[in-house]
């Protein structure tokens, strides 16, 4: 599997079949027992590092979890701001001013002093792509960022998702959305128990898929969620 630069990639398949396993060898929170990942030129993932945490910082990946992942007891600002002060050392100064605009540039900037507790399920979502974006990612991953959201929250969510994706940001996506895969997407990738079982363009594989268990996924989905 090769992901280029600017390209928006968004996987699918049934649970269990290694989607999230998958970011979180890229992103270093697991290790490999074989094969190889390589992000910007990079080795990721290969064994256990002594420095874990320069390797995850050198490798600036951005993620963004199901469940938000905050800090509950930090504002919106100071979860953004967190990163970028203690692990890359930027000035406070600058990580506020940044941290402001990452904010207020997802609807967020009535909302700076709020602890997560405060915030709608949409909201903290929100709160954590403007922190994963704190880094200057080189790649942005998303674990299933709307599957732990109300349905009348998805839609904000996914709308900073896709404003990325046209500024050319390099994306890899987990979701069962497919209306936003169609959309969105430059390629789809399906998987199950693991392997890649097909790939390609969202028309190709969501409209007219060539493999039974990518069919039958996607009929499962359509009955659950109706038509997309």
């Amino acid at each position: 599997m090769t992901v280029k630069r600017g390209e928006v990639v968004t996987i699918m398949g049934p649970s269990g079949s290694g989607k999230s396993t998958l970011l979180r060898m890229v992103n270093h929170l697991e290790a490999i027992d074989d094969g190889e990942i390589t992000v910007d030129g990079k080795y990721v993932g290969l064994k256990p590092s002594r420095d874990l945490s320069r390797a995850r910082a050198e490798a600036r990946i951005g993620m963004v979890f199901q469940h938000f992942n905050l800090f509950h007891h930090f504002s919106a600002l100071e979860n953004v701001v967190e990163a970028p002060i203690r692990v890359y050392g930027v000035s406070k100064q600058q990580a506020h001013e940044a941290a402001r605009r990452l904010l207020i540039g997802v609807g967020l900037g009535g909302h700076l002093d709020h602890l997560p507790h405060r915030l709608s399920g949409g909201q903290q979502q929100r709160v954590a792509i403007s922190r994963a974006l704190a880094i200057s990612p080189k790649l942005m991953l998303f674990d299933e960022p709307t599957s732990a959201l109300d349905p009348e929250l998805v839609s904000e969510v996914l709308s900073v998702i896709r404003r990325l994706a046209e500024a050319g940001m390099t994306l890899i996506v987990v979701t069962h959305e497919v209306r936003f895969a169609k959309e969105v997407a430059d390629r789809v990738i399906f998987m199950d128990e693991g392997r890649i079982v097909e790939e390609g363009p969202p028309a190709q594989v969501l409209g007219n898929p060539k493999e039974a268990r990518t069919r039958r996924f996607l009929q499962l989905v359509e009955r659950e969620e109706g038509t997309f």
